[in-house]
């Protein structure tokens, strides 16, 4: 019986984590849904080009955007959730814990939260009830699976900022002002790359930005612009054939050459030379899978 609810384009689902299901939650069949993962110790997850090995329980939030791969399995089983944004994506209220909340977009870029021992039990119940609601067929199921989804979402979160804020957030004046630019710069890094774009859109001044984000002690707001458009460079070498003068223009560089340098002062490899050690890593790995 498969754990999902499906009705009036609003989507979630649950699947258990095991070797019956890793090629499929491997593959591009979720690709396009958010997701949430919680794995156990021992667990090896790629998250586009980053590494994560749990040491305990942890908890994964990928955006379609991502690329996950689950490249070691732990002896435990997992959990998987699935969902769509008609099923939930709060972006006016609770936007902390929204689609678009810390979780999935985060200067850090940190899709990983760890599970501290004493937290266990409670996201353990979380998934349980979760689970067991997909069972039920009366009128309230979609409410309650919603419920069950922002309480993952609100206590994830708050993990969340223990580990990767340092609590800096609680003590400044604007503590959605560092979220609101990552999300900005999600959405208009093909266009804007300055520093100064972005200032004009959150209407404050270039240096009063840089100060912010150094009161925070976060990484510069021009490195988050630069590591965004590498990013999405290394997804398109790696998963297009499009060439890296065809991605220069893409990502909004009249000049391919600049770009070039930009990669290679980023990365430390040319864009082709990236292509080619990625794609014969990925080949050689994939032999020894089979």
């Amino acid at each position: 019986m498969k754990n999902i609810f499906d009705n009036n384009l609003k989507t979630i689902g649950l699947v258990h984590l095991n070797d019956d299901n890793l090629k499929t939650i491997n593959s591009e069949s979720y690709k396009s849904y958010i997701k949430a993962m919680y794995l156990p110790k021992g667990c090896q997850v790629k998250v586009d080009f980053s590494v994560y090995h749990t040491a305990g329980p942890a908890l994964f939030f990928i955006s379609p955007n991502q690329v996950l791969s689950i490249d070691g399995l732990c002896a435990e089983m997992g959990y998987f959730i699935y969902y769509n944004r008609d099923f939930y994506c709060i972006q006016i209220h609770d936007k902390e814990v929204a689609c678009d909340g810390l979780l999935y977009n985060n200067i850090n870029n940190m899709p990983m939260t760890s599970v501290p021992p004493e937290e266990a039990p409670s996201f353990n119940t979380i998934f349980s009830q979760m689970e067991g609601e997909f069972i039920m067929k009366d009128a309230s199921q979609e409410e309650m699976l919603r419920t069950y989804l922002k309480q993952l979402l609100i206590k994830s979160t708050r993990l969340w900022k223990k580990q990767h804020l340092n609590g800096v957030l609680a003590e400044n004046d604007d503590p959605d002002a560092f979220r609101k630019y990552t999300q900005l710069v999600d959405a208009h890094y093909k266009q804007k790359h300055t520093v100064a774009d972005y200032a004009d859109l959150l209407l404050i001044a270039p240096k009063t930005l840089s100060h912010r984000f150094k009161k925070m002690n976060l990484p510069p707001p021009n490195e988050i612009i630069k590591n965004r458009i590498i990013l999405e460079a290394k997804r398109l070498l790696v998963h297009t054939p499009m060439s890296a003068k065809e991605i220069a223009y893409d990502l909004g560089y009249d000049d391919p050459a600049y770009f070039s340098r930009l990669f290679f002062i980023k990365t430390g490899e040319t864009p082709s030379g990236f292509r080619t050690k990625y794609l014969s890593q990925s080949k050689g790995k994939n032999l020894q899978d089979t």
